[in-house]
């Protein structure tokens, strides 16, 4: 009985990870978009308050 070499193909675990730590990474960037629109928003009405709130009659 020979020992022969066998060679395990790990291309489809790595495939695999890369895989994952891509759609981690579309998800983490679809997050920080989104998290940037709510801070826009919520630094829109800010400064609309303050506007409200501004006496013109200065």
């Amino acid at each position: 009985m020979s020992k022969e070499n066998i060679n395990l193909e790990d291309d489809f675990l790595t495939d695999e990870l890369e895989d994952a730590e891509d759609a981690e990474a579309d998800v983490t960037k679809s997050n920080l978009a989104k998290r940037r629109i709510i801070d826009n928003i919520l630094e829109e009405r800010r400064l609309n308050k303050q506007i409200a709130d501004f006496d013109f009659d200065i």
